[in-house]
């Protein structure tokens, strides 16, 4: 989906009576755009030898801007989650911890000017598992975890490219890991097909057209 989503769904965000603020000056859209370039340009490998990017983006705003964009806010946090998400899983990149959208005010910046400066910051150690998806909801993990279509599925998922029972998460001494059910459109780890694979916080699993974060902590 990418920005080409994030557009349509800003479209549609900013319609009716928040449309009058929009026609001029800095749009939306124009921070989400900044976000695929900035995650591309300070990626970098962990330990684990995974291409992690930052996953606390602050974007600097002058106030007149930010005034323009509080009502709807929220929501645009969670569309800018969603293209990092999509983008790191297009790219198999990686998160170290919770992935974290903030504005801030600096009205020595020009109206219709704007900076994202972006910070790798490490998961909170210890705590329960969760997958979260591209709007920002936890569903914790309790193994064994299945991701499918079907009703019975711990997390069930639609869409055609997503098989009745398509993964399962389960545990072992050392950890978590994700195996794929023999689904028909197969399943994604960091970008990566994937038939078992151990999992590390951060790690995007992709089932469809489903992008699912796994945190720790």
């Amino acid at each position: 989906m990418g920005l080409k989503g994030f557009e349509d769904r800003l479209e549609r965000l900013v319609e009716g009576a928040f449309s009058r603020a929009f026609r001029s000056g800095l749009r939306p859209i124009e921070l989400g755009r900044r976000v695929g370039r900035l995650l591309d340009d300070e990626r970098t490998v962990d330990v684990r030898g995974r291409t992690v990017v930052p996953n606390e983006l602050t974007f600097t705003l002058n106030d007149q801007d930010h005034e323009r964009f509080s009502q709807i806010e929220e929501a645009l946090r969670r569309e800018i989650a969603e293209v990092a998400v999509e983008h790191a899983a297009d790219r198999g990149y990686g998160f170290m911890g919770p992935l974290d959208v903030r504005f801030e005010v600096d009205d020595g910046l020009r109206a219709g000017r704007f900076e994202l400066k972006g910070e790798l910051k490490a998961a909170p150690s210890g705590g329960p598992a969760a997958l979260v998806d591209a709007q920002g909801e936890r569903r914790p993990i309790e193994t064994p975890f299945i991701i499918g279509r079907h009703d019975d599925c711990d997390l069930k998922l639609s869409g055609k490219n997503v098989s009745r029972r398509h993964a399962e998460i389960r545990s072992d001494v050392d950890g978590l890991f994700v195996a794929d059910l023999a689904s028909t459109n197969g399943t994604l780890v960091n970008g990566h097909a994937i038939t078992s694979q151990r999992l590390t916080h951060g790690d995007l699993i992709t089932v469809g057209d489903h992008h699912l974060r796994l945190e720790v902590g």
